[in-house]
């Protein structure tokens, strides 16, 4: 398929944000198929430039995107069991199984042909991370998914006749974890080159920190704060705030930045290098963190008694440039905390667009009007709400979907309004949204990120439909009941794609599409 022009971060786009798990279909998975394809299609149907998803790693704690067991490896659960069918290596049947089992079937199926030439070339080209992750989830899966620091002492501790002896042990589920990584690569170059066919960008994400419980920090301890035993004696979260009086305690193990530093900071190269290869550009989460972050005693159980600590700062993103071969690295800077002038000087050094949220703008925090649209820099991609917000229908009606008082909303939804031009005496309630000041507040909310200055402008799927509260993808702070948005069969439709194609025409934001 034809290679249309791909959009840049530099160039004036817009883009719908949707992790393809929210995707429909079978809620077990297999999303990397005719669905993702069909979003595609809707995205440039809509004149939109970009599909940016948050982190696609295989997930552990609480099924968090944000707590993956590995940097490298792809979610098993987004396998396409469509494309096992067309491949030969399963029956029309099999799409009433369970997903697992499908996927072990498809495996059994494959091993039994022999193998395939293009597993082969994935399983050379994926050698440095590949072997050591099947490895890990054979040994994981064996002593019923417990983490890794209770694993028998030789396993936990990586002792070379003991992980030789689980390799010849556990040998056919390794090869079940290396069977499902090939398909995952293969299922995502597809999904990519349908997307680049249509002009759209992939946007993937970085989480800065590591689940203590992956196979990097199982396989490389060195290079993070861990106890003999491998417990985490630092761990990363955010002091004490407006927002907790204790803090957030992250539980992530920090890095020992000097020895990275020694290494060229190769292990960071290596996974830049391989998110690069699967999207145009990525969203680097924390940015912040690369400036200075908390680090926490790994005993305490809270946040307050952490200390600041530098981080490696342009040190390290000049290695990564020089590693890439890049002279502009194709990130976003998730700065949003609190932004420091070392902060903005940094991500300036490497003219990385940071982040504007438009839902931040209208609260009482002394930074809300820096995410007024009329303040916004050119070089900045901006949002109605991201993937930790409320949606933008929840946040403006309903009180009770966050932290903030019903006093607080009325402030906030007065500012709005206010912001909008309109009258806030006659603002609608979340059970008569169309009457009155702030009717279809979304699409105004959308239609305001779209028509600023900013380079880019993502729009959340959720505000696209105008859903509420009950379809926010993640509340901050709990661990449950969070990452399970899924859309509903043929909800977005071509009258939605006509509206939002209609603003990004009318703001100039079309030039990139196809």
């Amino acid at each position: 398929m034809p290679v249309a022009r791909l959009p840049k971060l530099s160039d004036r786009t817009s883009g719908v944000l949707l992790h393809p798990t929210s995707l429909p279909g079978d809620p077990e998975g297999g999303q990397l198929d005719g669905e993702a394809r069909a979003f595609v299609d809707f995205l440039a149907a809509a004149g939109q430039s970009w599909w940016q998803m948050l982190p696609v790693g295989p997930t552990g704690y609480a099924n968090s995107p944000y707590s993956a067991q590995s940097a490298f490896a792809g979610n098993p659960a987004l396998v396409s069991i469509d494309r096992l069918i067309e491949d030969g290596l399963l029956a029309g049947g099999d799409r009433g199984r369970r997903h697992e089992e499908a996927l072990r079937a498809a495996f059994a199926a494959f091993r039994h042909a022999g193998g395939d030439r293009d597993f082969d070339a994935f399983a050379t080209e994926a050698r440095r991370w590949l072997d050591e992750f099947a490895l890990y989830r054979a040994i994981k899966r064996a002593h019923g998914e417990s983490q890794w620091t209770l694993w028998p002492p030789p396993l936990r501790d990586r002792n070379g006749r003991a992980l030789a002896e689980a390799r010849k042990t556990f040998a056919d589920e390794i090869g079940f974890v290396r069977f499902v990584q090939w398909r995952f690569a293969r299922d995502w170059r597809a999904l990519r080159e349908h997307a680049h066919g249509r002009g759209i960008g992939l946007i993937g994400d970085i989480p800065i920190f590591m689940a203590h419980d992956s196979a990097d920090v199982w396989l490389k301890r060195d290079l993070y704060h861990l106890d003999r035993e491998g417990e985490a004696a630092l761990i990363a979260g955010v002091p004490p705030d407006y927002f907790s009086e204790t803090g957030q305690r992250w539980g992530n193990p920090l890095y020992r930045w000097e020895r990275m530093r020694k290494t060229g900071y190769a292990w960071w190269i290596d996974r830049f290098r391989a998110t690069l290869a699967g999207f145009d550009a990525v969203r680097l989460d924390h940015f912040i963190g690369f400036v200075r972050y908390w680090a926490i005693p790994g005993g305490e159980p809270t946040a307050v008694n952490g200390k600041w600590r530098r981080g490696p700062g342009a040190h390290f993103f000049k290695a990564v440039r020089r590693g890439l071969r890049e002279d502009r690295l194709p990130l976003i800077a998730e700065d949003l905390g609190v932004v420091t002038p070392e902060v903005r000087a940094l991500r300036d050094a490497f003219g990385l667009p940071g982040i504007k949220v438009l839902q931040f703008a209208f609260g009482t925090d002394p930074n809300a009007p820096d995410f007024l649209p009329h303040n916004y820099p050119r070089n900045a991609v901006v949002y109605t709400g991201t993937h930790d917000n409320d949606t933008t229908v929840g946040w403006f009606h309903d009180p009770g979907s966050g932290t903030r008082s019903p006093e607080q909303t009325e402030k906030e939804r007065r500012r709005t309004l206010a912001y909008l031009g309109q009258e806030p005496s006659a603002a609608p309630s979340p059970s008569s949204p169309q009457n009155g000041a702030g009717r279809d507040i979304h699409w105004q909310m959308i239609r305001m990120i779209l028509m600023s200055v900013a380079n880019v402008a993502i729009v959340p799927a959720q505000d696209l439909l105008g859903l509420g509260s009950e379809s926010r993808m993640n509340r901050p702070g709990t661990d449950r009941g969070n990452w399970a948005f899924r859309l509903a069969p043929g909800a977005l439709t071509p009258a939605i794609a006509d509206r939002l194609r209609g603003l990004s025409e009318t703001y100039d934001r079309t030039r990139a599409a196809a």
